[in-house]
């Protein structure tokens, strides 16, 4: 069975593009086949690259965002992926208007240890490696996760 995984964030530019390229990265070198894809509840940057201080920073660590680009939550996503990763609570709620819950979960929930409730915006707080870091926590966590599902089903 293959996973299809929406990340979602506000703009879709820092957060929820990284989150795709950090996972797809990690589930090629552990040969797990996932469909991946990145959107924001708001529209404000739809057709754009990300925002290139996150660029950087993940380039920095080997993450390669250059060909993504934004886009805007639909109602048919809902149908679409089997799992909708949110980077935070603001991100759920908005969702909860879209689309039912139950597909809906906190990325941060797959790094409990990390003790965050949700992965902070580096647009607001500029802290694009710190964000990295943890987005980098929470991929290896889904990804057990993944795994333990594909487990299951066998």
């Amino acid at each position: 069975m293959t996973y299809r995984i929406l990340f979602v964030c506000l703009g879709n530019i820092c957060r929820s593009p990284t989150a795709e390229a950090v996972t797809r990265a990690k589930a090629e070198a552990r040969g797990i086949d996932l469909v991946l894809d990145s959107a924001g509840t708001a529209g404000w940057h739809v057709g754009k690259p990300p925002y290139t201080p996150m660029q950087e920073a993940a380039r920095a660590k080997g993450y390669d965002l250059s060909a993504l680009r934004a886009r805007q939550v639909s109602t048919t996503d809902f149908g679409t992926f089997d799992r909708i990763i949110v980077m935070d609570s603001d991100n759920a709620a908005d969702l909860a208007a879209v689309g039912p819950a139950d597909k809906v979960t906190l990325f941060t929930e797959f790094a409990s240890q990390s003790g965050m409730e949700h992965v902070p915006d580096p647009y607001f707080t500029r802290d694009f490696d710190g964000a990295l870091a943890l987005i980098e926590a929470c991929a290896d966590g889904l990804l057990d996760s993944v795994e333990a599902d594909a487990r299951q089903v066998r």
